[in-house]
C-alpha cells in the first residue's frame, strides 16, 4: 500500500500509472483536490474515497492527492513505497491550518485495520483467560489434595473449586479490557498496561492477608493469585507490543 502524509499546505501531484485500477481514501484530516484546469475541485473528509475517474493534479490542502484520470501504465501495479511526508510548499489556502492528513491506496482504511488489532488482542486475551482459568483451578485442586483446606474463617464456608474459576474468569476478562481500552488510547499500551496489570494484582494479594485464614490457606490464596497473573499479564503485554510495532 502506498501512504502519504501531508502537511497543511502541501501540494502533491498526481501521477496517474501509479495508480492504475487503485482508489484513494482519507484516513485523517481532509484533502482538497485541484481540477487539471486550475480550479478548485471537492473536498474529501475522513474516509471518502476518489476513483482515477476523478481528475486530480494536486491537493492544496491538508492531506493529500486522489487518483488522476490519465492512461494507465501496468495493470493491477500497486507501489508498495512507504509514507511519504511532503514539505509546505508555501502555498497558502482555507485549509493550511488543519492537521496532517494522510490518504492510502487500497481497498482497507485505517479504522479497518485498528478494528482487526482490537479483535486480535481479545481474542488472545480470551485464550490467556481460558488458560489462566485451568492453571489455577488445577492449582487449588492440587494444593486442596496435600491437606489445604481453604477455610474461610467467617463463617467457616470452604472455598470451592468453581469459586477459583469464577473468580479468576471474571478478573481475567477485566484484564482484557483494560488491554483493548490502553491500544484503543493509550499511545504505550503495553507499558501502561504491565505497570497497571502489575499494581492490580499487589493490591489482590491484601484480602487473603486479611482473611484471618491459617497460614497454608493464605499462602494457597496468593500463590494461586500469582498463577493467574503469571499467565494473562505477558500474554496481553506481549500481543499489545505486537500489534503496536
Amino acid at each position: 500500500m502506498w501512504t502519504l502524509a501531508l502537511r497543511g499546505g502541501a501540494r502533491v501531484a498526481v501521477v496517474a500509472a501509479e495508480w492504475c485500477d487503485a482508489f484513494g481514501v482519507v484516513t485523517r484530516g481532509r484533502v482538497q483536490l485541484e481540477l487539471r484546469d486550475g480550479e478548485p475541485g471537492p473536498v474529501l473528509g475522513r474516509g471518502a474515497t476518489a476513483s482515477p475517474g476523478r481528475s486530480s493534479d494536486a491537493a492544496p490542502g491538508s492531506g493529500s492527492a486522489a487518483p488522476a484520470s490519465a492512461p494507465c501504465g501496468t495493470p493491477g501495479r500497486v507501489n508498495t513505497s512507504p509514507v511519504r511526508q511532503l514539505p509546505n510548499d508555501g502555498g497558502t489556502n482555507d485549509m493550511n491550518s488543519m492537521k496532517d492528513s494522510g490518504v492510502v491506496a487500497g481497498p482497507a482504511s485505517g479504522q479497518t485495520s485498528h478494528t482487526h488489532r482490537l479483535r486480535g488482542l481479545a481474542v488472545t486475551g480470551f485464550i490467556a483467560t481460558l488458560a489462566a482459568t485451568v492453571a489455577t483451578t488445577l492449582a487449588a485442586a492440587l494444593a486442596r489434595a496435600i491437606g489445604v483446606d481453604f477455610e474461610v474463617p467467617d463463617g467457616g464456608e470452604t472455598i470451592p473449586l468453581s469459586g477459583f474459576a469464577v473468580v479468576t474468569g471474571f478478573f481475567s476478562v477485566v484484564g482484557i479490557v483494560i488491554a483493548v481500552a490502553l491500544l484503543r488510547w493509550s499511545a504505550r499500551p503495553a507499558e501502561r498496561f504491565v505497570w497497571t496489570a502489575v499494581s492490580l494484582t499487589a493490591i489482590s494479594l491484601v484480602p487473603p492477608l486479611l482473611s484471618g485464614a491459617n497460614t497454608a490457606t493464605t499462602t494457597a490464596l496468593l500463590g494461586l493469585h500469582l498463577v493467574a497473573a503469571t499467565v494473562m499479564i505477558p500474554t496481553l503485554a506481549r500481543s499489545l507490543r505486537t500489534r503496536t510495532d
